[in-house]
């Protein structure tokens, strides 16, 4: 029987799991999705094998749990920064530069491995909810702005960012991109705006 290295058995199955999930993270860092196996993050953590299912039914489900894991981040540094900001418009500069330089750290990587997985509804049910979640404070300041229909706006916004992404990801300049961006943006918004 393996030694338990937690306080209880149900800590142990979290931090085990947990370790599943970073091991299937350094491995999609590369870019390849398919490098994700049960051997590789098995060999990677010291379990064996057949000892993954234990923590996830299949790899799809595992693949998931990568996506879940990197949530708190996208959030945490898009709120951290939308708060920051003084006013609406600011809070739109800021949604669309914190992303962009989690990009530019490397974070996108993960999801642009996950986005070749085919066949895998549960990843791309967890990608849904992680965008719908990402949306939410750039929603909530275009309300406050007074745009009509604040989601769609935001959806094409998001527009703005996965093109912004994709130039940084293919070698322009990320400051260029970056400050065009938020330029782009922030003008739909207040140049769309009456008085304004």
């Amino acid at each position: 029987m393996p030694r338990i290295r937690a306080a209880t058995v149900a800590e142990h199955h979290a931090q085990q799991r947990l370790a599943l999930v970073r091991a299937a993270r350094e491995l999609l860092e590369g870019g390849d999705a398919e490098a994700v196996t049960f051997t590789a993050v098995a060999r990677a953590t010291g379990l064996a094998r057949n000892s993954v299912y234990k923590y996830f039914p299949g790899r799809p489900e595992l693949l998931a749990a990568v996506v879940e894991d990197a949530t708190p981040r996208w959030t945490e540094a898009i709120r951290a920064g939308m708060s920051a900001a003084g006013t609406p418009e600011e809070k739109i500069a800021a949604y669309v530069s914190s992303q962009l330089e989690l990009v530019r750290g490397g974070e996108h990587r993960i999801a642009q491995a996950l986005a070749g997985v085919r066949d895998a509804t549960v990843v791309r049910e967890s990608a849904a909810r992680v965008h719908r979640e990402l949306l939410t404070p750039l929603t909530a300041a275009l309300t406050e702005l007074g745009e009509e229909d604040p989601r769609r706006t935001a959806l094409l916004l998001q527009g703005i960012v996965n093109a912004a992404t994709t130039a940084i990801e293919n070698g322009d300049d990320p400051r260029a991109v970056t400050d065009r961006a938020v330029r782009m943006a922030v003008t739909a918004i207040t140049g769309a705006m009456p008085g304004r």
